[in-house]
C-alpha cells in the first residue's frame, strides 16, 4: 500500500471514529442528557430490558391513574403520555405468574402505576411544595397537613418506580365490572371511608382507596379487619411467592427482587414501546441518600 493510500485510510478511519463517538455521547431525540437537569436522568433510549405489560399478559387489568385528573395532584402527571404499563421484563413476567395463580381463584390483578419517569416524581415534588393547591385533599389526604407530606414519607424526591420493577396493584373479583370515569370537579369522598362511600373502583375492598395518604394504608394496620384484611393478605402472599416485596406503608406498592436496575432512575416517558432501541452506550446510574417511595 502506498503512503498516500495509507494516509487517506487513516483520515477516513478518524472521521468515522469521531462520528461514532458523537453518536454515543448524544442523547436520543427527545431524551435528556445524563446530568442535564441533575443526577439520575438517564438520557438513553428505552433499554431492551423494558416491555409493555400487555406484551406479556393481556389479562391483567390496567387503570393508569396518572394520565388522568383522578390523583392526589388533580391533573395529568408529567411524563405520562399514554395509559400503558411499562416494566422491566422480569417484573412483568413475575406479574404474569401471579396472575395465573389468581385467575384460578377467580381474581385478576389490576395495575394503577408501573414504571414512573423521574420527571413525574419531580412533578409530585413541585406539587407538594405548593401548599395552596389542595384541590384533591378531601379524597387523598383529608387528615394530613400538606406541609408534612415530605416529613411523613408520602412524597419523596426519588421513587423505586423509576427503576422499572415497582408496581402499584390491586385485586379485582371476576367477572370485572367497569369502573366509571372520574368527573373533574365532582364531590370528593375520603379515601379511608367505607368502600361503599368511596369513589367507585372495581377493586375488592382493601380498606382504603389507592394512593390514600393515611396510616390506614399501612399493609398491616391492625384496624384493617374482615374482608379487607383477607384481601390484603391474599395480594401480598401471591405476589411474594413470585418475588415481589411490599412497601409496608402502602398495601398497593410492590417491588420485584432482584431488580435489573437497582440503582438506576430512568426518565423516558410512559408511552407505547413502538420501536425497540438498538444497543447503546452503558447506562449510567446514581444513588442518592434517603428512602425512595
Amino acid at each position: 500500500m502506498t503512503g498516500t493510500a495509507a494516509g487517506v485510510r487513516n483520515v477516513v478511519a478518524a472521521v468515522v471514529a469521531c462520528a461514532v463517538g458523537l453518536l454515543l455521547l448524544s442523547p436520543a431525540p427527545g431524551a435528556e442528557a445524563v446530568g442535564a437537569a441533575g443526577p439520575g436522568r438517564v438520557g438513553s433510549p428505552v433499554p431492551r430490558e423494558f416491555t409493555e405489560l400487555r406484551a406479556v399478559d393481556r389479562t391483567i387489568l390496567q387503570e393508569m391513574r396518572y394520565t388522568t385528573e383522578h390523583s392526589f395532584v388533580g391533573a395529568p402527571v408529567d411524563g405520562y403520555r399514554e395509559p400503558v404499563c411499562v416494566l422491566t421484563r422480569p417484573a412483568a413476567m413475575a406479574l404474569h405468574r401471579a396472575q395465573v395463580r389468581l385467575l384460578r381463584r377467580g381474581y385478576a390483578l389490576k395495575v394503577y402505576d408501573c414504571y414512573r419517569p423521574q420527571r413525574a416524581v419531580d412533578h409530585f415534588v413541585r406539587w407538594a411544595k405548593d401548599l395552596a393547591d389542595e384541590r384533591m385533599k378531601a379524597e387523598f389526604y383529608p387528615r394530613v397537613d400538606k406541609a408534612r407530606l415530605f416529613a411523613d414519607g408520602y412524597i419523596a424526591e426519588r421513587s423505586g418506580h423509576s427503576r422499572g420493577s415497582t408496581v402499584d396493584v390491586t385485586l379485582v373479583r371476576l367477572p370485572a365490572a367497569p369502573t366509571r370515569p372520574y368527573v373533574p370537579g365532582e364531590p370528593l369522598v375520603d379515601c379511608a371511608a367505607p368502600k361503599e362511600q368511596r369513589f367507585p373502583d372495581n377493586s375488592v375492598d382493601m380498606g382504603t382507596g389507592f394512593d390514600c395518604f393515611d396510616t390506614l394504608s399501612h399493609t398491616d394496620d391492625p384496624r384493617v379487619r374482615g374482608a379487607a384484611r383477607v384481601n390484603r393478605d391474599l395480594l401480598r402472599g401471591v405476589l411474594a411467592a413470585e418475588g415481589f416485596v411490599n412497601l409496608p406503608e402502602e398495601w398497593w406498592h410492590f417491588t420485584y427482587r432482584p431488580e435489573p436496575f437497582p440503582e438506576t432512575y430512568f426518565d423516558f416517558p410512559v408511552e407505547r414501546l413502538r420501536d425497540r432501541p438498538v444497543p447503546g452506550p452503558p447506562i449510567r446510574s446514581w444513588q442518592a441518600p434517603g428512602r425512595a417511595r
